[in-house]
């Protein structure tokens, strides 16, 4: 995991790299806690979640301010899918998030916050992809209208 934080992040560490401009501390579109996986050690550490803009950030904390430094971040437009995952870690409340690389497994408190997160999570995934989407396709009919006024 830590491989495609570096691929997707940088390697620097500054709360700006990890943060890319989305003031996570101010009016979150999603806050709370959440039991997730360590990256190099496979315990589960419980971390306070922030959702915004796009990016889901995760911190030791619960006080997330402007000087907090996020623990980590994921880029919710290199997400596939956010489904429960109960049968899968065999842990009540379990969701997973998929990248093309990788399957990350959290634990909410409760059914309902397991609930509102995948909700919350996948609207994310699609208004961000979304505007990937529209631009490919934009893209794919302009190479379309040029390619077909060269055949003319």
């Amino acid at each position: 995991m830590a491989s495609f934080w570096r691929a997707v992040m940088g390697s620097s560490t500054e709360p700006d790299a990890l943060a890319d401009g989305v003031e996570f501390w101010s009016n979150p579109e999603r806050g709370g806690w959440l039991t997730k996986q360590g990256e190099y050690i496979k315990t589960w550490r419980r971390r306070w979640f922030v959702l915004k803009q796009g990016k889901l950030f995760w911190f030791k904390d619960h006080v997330v301010n402007r000087s907090s430094v996020p623990r980590g971040v994921i880029p919710v437009a290199t997400c596939l899918t956010v489904k429960g995952a109960e049968d899968v870690i065999n842990r009540q409340f379990a969701f997973e998030l998929s990248t093309h690389r990788e399957t990350m497994y959290f634990i909410a408190d409760s059914e309902k916050e397991k609930e509102e997160w995948i909700n919350s999570i996948g609207r994310s995934i699609v208004q961000h992809s979304r505007s990937i989407t529209e631009r490919e396709v934009v893209d794919y009919d302009s190479a379309r209208v040029a390619e077909a006024s060269r055949d003319q």
